[in-house]
């Protein structure tokens, strides 16, 4: 590990963490960070505060555009959906032949993506459960007790099983060397796909009505919608043939009720407010579509979309 190219592409809130973490930990780390954050970086290094690791300061190479980045031993994929495409293309010149490619992002199909477009190459598929953003002085902010990262390798592809095997275990074990909360699954999708049916209540919930977790929750109405965008994405989930747990929107329903803090809050819900792009259609639209394809009733999450929408205009209206 100590000889290891490790790079870091988008150190936003996760991103940021990992890096964070990584190069807190570990010699060899290079982030893609341009403008104000990279200068930030650069001088006074990665600073994460956070409620599980405490405070830590990472001090990672910076280059401004993936492009610049030597062949690295393993790439992490940080970025927005919407930026994948772009990223995947400037990214080349640091993807060898051996280079082990890990997205963590959100959605269902960021994986599937990179493997078309490096399909020689191992990757590694991942979820994450975390809280955490970039401040606007770019240092990262953690919050809650947990950060609990999943890897594995889907079943397919291009490459051999020994290969990707082995990739997955030099995974593992950069996990283990940066202090990393990290465990194997077997099924990589159905973890994913339990991430985005969290994501298609907790992100969409709070982004549709503009607010953190509290109001929604004390809201009868908007509680209710809550469950059911988690039991409507279940269910498209079970009809793709998915092996998601049974009762997935229930654990769902309790960490809603009974885990969430008032004040958690989502990066859709921030970027919406913020009239940045946003990840709408990584869930909402995604949802809707494919429900629509295979015959999957998603009322909540219709609602939800045009909310979310609206939303998104007007506050592109007032940035303008």
């Amino acid at each position: 590990m100590s000889e290891s190219k490790i790079g870091v592409i988008g150190v936003g809130g996760v991103g940021g963490y990992l890096a964070a973490m990584l190069s807190a930990h570990m010699p060899g780390v290079t982030v893609v960070a341009r403008g104000g954050r990279g200068k930030a970086v650069a001088e006074r290094g990665l600073i994460l505060h956070s409620d599980h690791n405490g405070e830590i300061v990472g001090h990672p190479a910076v280059v401004a555009s993936a492009s610049e980045l030597p062949v690295q031993d393993v790439l992490f994929i940080c970025v927005k959906n919407y930026s994948l495409a772009q990223v995947l293309e400037e990214m080349a010149p640091a993807v060898g032949p051996e280079t082990v490619l890990v997205p963590v992002m959100n959605g269902i199909d960021p994986a599937e993506r990179v493997r078309q477009a490096y399909p020689a190459n191992p990757v590694v598929d991942s979820v994450i459960y975390i809280v955490s953003y970039a401040r606007p002085d770019y240092e990262i902010v953690q919050e809650g007790d947990y950060a609990d990262l999943r890897i594995g390798v889907a079943p397919g592809g291009d490459v051999p099983a020994d290969v990707s095997a082995q990739a997955l275990r030099t995974v593992e074990e950069i996990m283990r060397t940066a202090g990393l909360d990290s465990r194997t699954v077997e099924d990589i999708e159905a973890a994913v796909w339990e991430k985005f049916i969290l994501n298609c209540a907790y992100n969409v919930c709070t982004a549709a009505y503009d607010c953190n977790i509290g109001p929604i929750r004390d809201d009868p109405e908007r509680a209710a919608e809550f469950v059911g965008a988690a039991r409507e994405a279940a269910a498209l989930a079970q009809a793709r043939g998915v092996k998601v747990r049974p009762d997935i929107a229930s654990r769902v329903e309790h960490r809603f009720y009974h885990k969430l803090q008032d004040s958690d809050s989502s990066s859709l819900q921030r970027d919406v407010h913020a009239g940045r792009p946003a990840e709408i259609e990584t869930f909402c639209g995604y949802v809707v579509r494919e429900a629509r394809r295979i015959g999957v009733p998603v009322p909540v999450m219709d609602k939800m979309y045009g909310l979310l929408q609206e939303r998104e205009r007007s506050a592109r209206a007032v940035q303008k």
